[in-house]
């Protein structure tokens, strides 16, 4: 072997003796951040996953509750056409809130439907009549429904004011923003 490559071959041979133990530590570093990526991208799926079952719970109890007011809507202008008005029992003046107590409400609900596809229960309606003050003609009611999600706390109230003065029915929707009991 010529001088000049054994040269070589010492320095080779020294260089890998001072980088030896340098591997092993960068191999730890990378597989750590790999780890702690891994695991932030874990707990980034399962929070989406969680908003995601919350937000379809919140739709579903809110298109319950759409659905049983529109129903009950439908009921109390079908029944107001072949109602005789003298015959009606005489409503509170003043905006309801019978809706606001729960025995009251649910011994007068009622459930439009049987049963909504994947919810806990069926979702409910209260009919109030009350006696506007300003309109002496006119007949209103306010439509208090709740509709459910999978679950008995996910739970979506609406209420409908609704007016019929004549032939004229005018709706004025509004959302409860919490649960009053």
């Amino acid at each position: 072997m010529p001088p000049y490559s054994r040269c070589l071959s010492r320095a080779g041979h020294a260089s890998r003796a001072r980088h030896r133990g340098v591997v092993l530590p960068i191999v730890l570093l990378m597989s750590a951040m790999m780890l702690a990526t891994s695991a932030v991208w874990f707990e980034t799926s399962l929070a989406a996953t969680r908003a995601a079952a919350n937000v379809r719970d919140y739709l579903q109890a809110f298109h319950a509750a759409d659905s049983a007011l529109t129903l009950c809507a439908r009921s109390v202008v079908a029944a107001g056409a072949h109602a005789d008005a003298s015959a009606a029992t005489q409503p509170a003046s003043g905006e309801p809130v019978q809706w606001k107590l729960e025995a009251a409400f649910d011994a007068g609900a009622i459930t439009p439907v049987a049963q909504w596809p994947g919810s806990f229960r069926a979702p409910q309606c209260l009919t109030e009549a009350w006696r506007l003050a300003t309109r002496a003609d006119a007949r209103a009611y306010l439509l208090t429904s709740r509709g459910f999600g999978r679950t008995s706390d996910s739970q979506v109230w609406l209420q409908m004011e609704l007016v019929i003065d004549g032939e004229t029915i005018e709706h004025h929707w509004r959302r409860v923003v919490a649960k009053p009991f």
